[in-house]
């Protein structure tokens, strides 16, 4: 008998979705994203995933997982996956409560080969030095790019794990898997505990993660040096804003020019 805990899967309403998020650290939506735009994504990861996917393997993400990062870099159909409406209503709901614009902590996309084995469980928090209580510093979308099954390596996911418990105390029956056809939406909290799954198929397992990060708080990829400043300027402005090509309020992050800051010369 299955005794793994449930992830709720909710229809694409983002204040419902942000709710049971914040309530329960992780949410499904099945099927937002048409066979169509998820076939032009894999289309542009694919060159790019066969020539430089495995130089950041190591011990935490994996010997036999392609990664790649800079995704607005490499995939433009990528954007309508990234901004679409509801993973920014969602992001909307959680993160607009402590400030008054979020932007994208980093995009990654994975791609988890076959006898990969479980990844660590870990907070994605974690890489910030610092908690503040009730302030939620980032949410994360993992979309499937591929079918997510039980066998080859749908995210793993602590529910209720926002509590911040010991990692360490976790067992087995907690975890459970976010199995979910390709173009649906894992939506999970950065206090949430999580990690890739272990695949055990013959074919890979492919996922596109995205965080978005408060608008006060460092980036945990580096767009401005990430992505070429001339690519960055070919995409439409809410698009750049989302990379970071923009203000928190009116003197926070400013620069010349800045439509919605003040900006001084020193």
């Amino acid at each position: 008998m299955n005794t793994m805990p449930d992830i709720a899967r909710l229809p694409p309403d983002a204040d419902a979705v942000g709710q049971r998020l914040l309530a329960d650290g992780a949410v499904i939506v099945e099927t937002l994203f048409e066979p169509d735009l998820i076939d032009a994504v894999l289309t542009d990861l694919r060159g790019p995933f066969d020539e430089q996917g495995l130089r950041f393997t190591n011990d935490f993400n994996g010997y036999k997982t392609r990664r790649l990062s800079g995704i607005l870099g490499i995939s433009r159909a990528a954007a309508n996956v990234l901004a679409h409406p509801l993973i920014l209503g969602v992001a909307d709901h959680v993160l607009k409560r402590h400030c008054e614009v979020y932007r994208i902590g980093s995009s990654t996309a994975i791609e988890i080969m076959p006898g990969e084995g479980n990844q660590v469980l870990h907070r994605d928090d974690d890489f910030y030095p610092i908690r503040i209580p009730g302030v939620e510093f980032q949410i994360s979308a993992m979309v499937a790019l591929t079918d997510f099954t039980l066998e080859n390596g749908a995210t793993r996911v602590v529910p209720g794990s926002q509590d911040m418990r010991e990692i360490d105390s976790i067992t087995d029956d907690q975890v459970t898997q976010a199995v979910m056809p390709r173009g649906s939406v894992l939506f999970y909290l950065g206090r949430s505990v999580h990690a890739g799954g272990k695949n055990n198929t013959e074919v890979p397992r492919t996922g596109l993660i995205t965080t978005y990060s408060l608008g006060w708080l460092r980036q945990e990829e580096n767009h401005y040096l990430t992505i070429p400043r001339e690519v960055a300027d070919s995409y439409p402005d809410p698009i750049r804003r989302l990379m970071g090509y923009q203000s928190h309020g009116p003197y926070l992050g400013v620069y010349p020019g800045d439509p919605d800051g003040h900006f001084y010369d020193s």
